[in-house]
């Protein structure tokens, strides 16, 4: 049961899934925007565009029954705005990075950060050493010589004149 709940955790917590349930919130936020500002903008015009200022304004009634175009006209221009903006705002800047990728003029890499700087010059630093002197079996180091060739080099210290002993 708790393997589970730890693969449920681990589903959740991607970044995909994540980031998915954000775009959907946003998404229907962004939607209930636009639905107001067309009801409380838009539709007005379109009703009062239409000619009949009372209660059947933007809408026909035949035999009765009520056909509200201006609900509906409304609805359309809701629409045409959120595709609009998806489309500016997701599907095209997504469509350049793919073509982009696809063409192999990927956008510069982040700089490293500070860990994989400082072990890259540790890295360098065990090597220059190790070509000046090296040790007539480098199989046989110690964790602990590694460590301290480590630390003495983050330091800037020089290289001891004799070997220290094991701890």
């Amino acid at each position: 049961m708790l393997k589970t709940l730890q693969g449920f955790k681990d589903f959740i917590m991607r970044g995909n899934v994540v980031d998915l349930a954000v775009g959907i919130v946003i998404g229907a936020a962004f939607a209930t925007l636009v639905t107001a500002f067309t009801t409380g903008f838009i539709e007005p015009l379109i009703k009062l565009s239409g000619g009949d200022l009372g209660a059947n304004a933007g809408a026909w009634t035949l035999r009765g029954q009520q056909f509200k175009w201006a609900v509906f006209l409304n609805a359309v221009v809701t629409f045409l705005i959120t595709a609009a903006v998806l489309y500016f705002l997701v599907v095209l800047p997504m469509n350049k990075l793919a073509k982009r990728r696809k063409e192999g003029q990927e956008p510069e890499p982040e700089a490293p950060s500070e860990e994989v700087r400082l072990l890259t010059e540790i890295r360098d630093a065990l090597r220059a050493q190790a070509e000046q002197a090296p040790p007539a079996d480098p199989a046989q180091a110690t964790a602990a010589e590694l460590a301290r060739a480590a630390a003495r080099i983050a330091e800037g210290s020089p290289r001891p004149a004799r070997p220290e002993p094991d701890e």
